[in-house]
């Protein structure tokens, strides 16, 4: 078994290795799985995540699309912005009622003049 990767907590770490079983990897953790410490940082969290040598090539490809999707996902540039909207804000729409709240009986007063 080689060394892939090193990732830190244990969900990352078990959703790369379902990943990768996923794809017919052989994977194996090691590391600060279900150690004594509930929470873990730094170097208590590192989890290496390993394969058979022959499979490694494949695995890291299989890794870095992976990535490639997640950063495609996360800019979204294949959509089209979303249309502005506008939306006026709290203290227009209370200016607004004030004033036909105030301007109604001013104006029904000043029509008797």
């Amino acid at each position: 078994m080689s060394r892939l990767t090193s990732l830190q907590g244990s969900f990352r770490a078990h959703v790369v290795a379902a990943r990768l079983v996923d794809e017919g990897f052989d994977v194996e953790l090691r590391g600060a799985l279900a150690g004594s410490y509930g929470l873990t940082v730094g170097d208590l969290a590192v989890i290496d995540l390993y394969v058979p040598g022959d499979q490694i090539a494949e695995a890291s490809i299989v890794l870095l699309a992976t990535e490639v999707d997640e950063v495609d996902d996360r800019f979204d540039d294949d959509r089209p912005p979303p249309a502005a909207r506008i939306r006026p804000s709290g203290r227009v729409v209370a200016a607004l009622i004030l004033f036909i709240l105030v301007a109604g009986p001013i104006a029904q007063v000043l029509r008797w003049y």
